[in-house]
């Protein structure tokens, strides 16, 4: 299966691979793995990145838009939020800004990826409440780096 297949078949609803898929229930692998909130307008690359952070060890939570992504965290509670800065209606910006403001998600880690790579326009990242930020495009390796500044992936996994 080839990495656009893998992703058709977990965005049609198929199994996720994983290192508790011959385990674990679905409801028991999404327990015990730590959540990440992937916050992305753009189908392909929200589809990438929930890759990407499968092939990590971690949960990945979709969300197509700012508005989405702070719902979605405030009922999921994730361990960090990977965050698209330029999307339509509400910005990432003004989703960290929310996401700050809101008592149940003000604590969680917020990871901005942007295409913005001018320091005002890093700096606006951190000024709105982004912990910190990765400049698209990046490699696998550049962000599972940054992932694991946030969060480790301790996440209770069975011995082999």
């Amino acid at each position: 299966m080839t990495v656009a297949q893998g992703l058709r078949h977990i965005c049609a609803g198929g199994e996720r691979p994983g290192p508790f898929k011959s385990r674990l229930s679905s409801s028991e692998t999404t327990y015990l793995m730590k959540k990440i909130l992937i916050v992305e307008d753009h189908a392909d690359m929200r589809e990438l990145l929930t890759w990407q952070i499968e092939l990590m060890g971690f949960f990945p939570i979709p969300a197509k838009h700012g508005k989405e992504g702070l719902e979605k965290a405030i009922v999921e509670q994730p361990h960090l939020i990977l965050m698209d800065i330029m999307m339509p209606g509400m910005d990432g910006w003004e989703a960290a800004r929310a996401l700050r403001a809101h008592p149940e998600t003000r604590d969680i880690p917020i990871l901005a990826a942007t295409a913005l790579f001018r320091d005002a326009d890093l700096k606006s990242c951190l000024d709105a409440g982004c912990n910190g930020y990765i400049v698209k495009p990046f490699t696998f390796q550049e962000l599972q780096g940054k992932v694991r500044e946030f969060i480790s992936l301790d996440n209770g996994a069975l011995p082999s």
